[in-house]
């Protein structure tokens, strides 16, 4: 009971929210940082293939897509959370009635997927009869759910990864063309190559920090994301497996 309580009390705060925020907060305090100081804009103006400019903005769209999916997991946790203090609360009934679910001496579930898996596992229950109540693979069906679009990080990770590779490539090309047809006792052709070989490696060494500071950055956002969306799944299965499977299984009449 105590470890329950605990359970419940854990998703009582906004806690993925708030960690997203404090993250964010800190890479846009860095951000203004370098932007106060030029570096920014020396970056964009020396990356004549415009590449940081789309890594950065492809960054602040996996950022908003987060934050989207990072309140959507919030929200989830506390609609299971308030769910999971009605079952706690209610005399031991589960009642469907339409697409909901109603606890006895409790009230409705509020609407969320971990009320809508105990909802199927009540129709289940109530179709199959006394059989025990297995629910490995509607187990299956919440994790899928609960983790959405969440693979987008991975994505947008990888993106941001090779689009800093590619500039390294088109930097290292544009460092490197000028020496074919080089001739060696021309000193203004020689000047005007060092000056392109510098602009190539300017290219390939900012869209390479780019491309790796903006990989890694989505990384620890979307690893937060997945770590809350872990939690909330252990905790659907906690409640289902302590509270609702040996309620369905011991009154088979209760979901009719």
């Amino acid at each position: 009971m105590a470890t329950t309580n605990a359970n419940l009390d854990s998703f009582g705060d906004r806690g993925p929210l708030l960690r997203w925020l404090v993250f964010t907060g800190l890479w846009v305090f860095a951000f203004f940082l370098l932007w106060r100081f030029g570096l920014i804009h020396q970056m964009v103006a020396s990356d004549r293939t415009y590449l940081s400019s789309i890594i950065g903005l492809l960054y602040v769209a996996a950022s908003m897509h987060c934050l989207w999916r990072t309140i959507v997991i919030s929200r989830e946790a506390d609609a299971a959370r308030r769910g999971g203090a009605l079952i706690a609360a209610g005399s031991g009934g589960l009642n469907v009635e339409g697409d909901a679910i109603i606890v006895d001496g409790a009230g409705r579930l509020p609407p969320c997927l971990v009320s809508a898996h105990i909802h199927d596992l009540a129709v289940k229950a109530r179709l199959q009869g006394p059989r025990r109540l297995d629910q490995t693979l509607l187990l299956r069906g919440l994790a899928g759910r609960l983790r959405g679009s969440n693979q987008f990080g991975a994505f947008a990770s990888d993106t941001l990864m090779k689009l800093g590779l590619l500039g390294t490539i088109i930097g290292f090309i544009m460092m490197l063309a000028p020496i074919a047809g080089l001739d060696p006792s021309d000193r203004g052709a020689i000047k005007s190559s060092m000056s392109l070989m510098s602009d190539g490696m300017a290219v390939a060494m900012y869209t390479t920090l780019a491309g790796l500071v903006g990989s890694i950055l989505v990384r620890i956002q979307y690893y937060m994301l997945d770590d809350a969306t872990a939690k909330l799944f252990a905790y659907a299965v906690g409640l289902t497996e302590v509270r609702v499977v040996s309620v369905l299984e011991d009154q088979p009449g209760a979901a009719e």
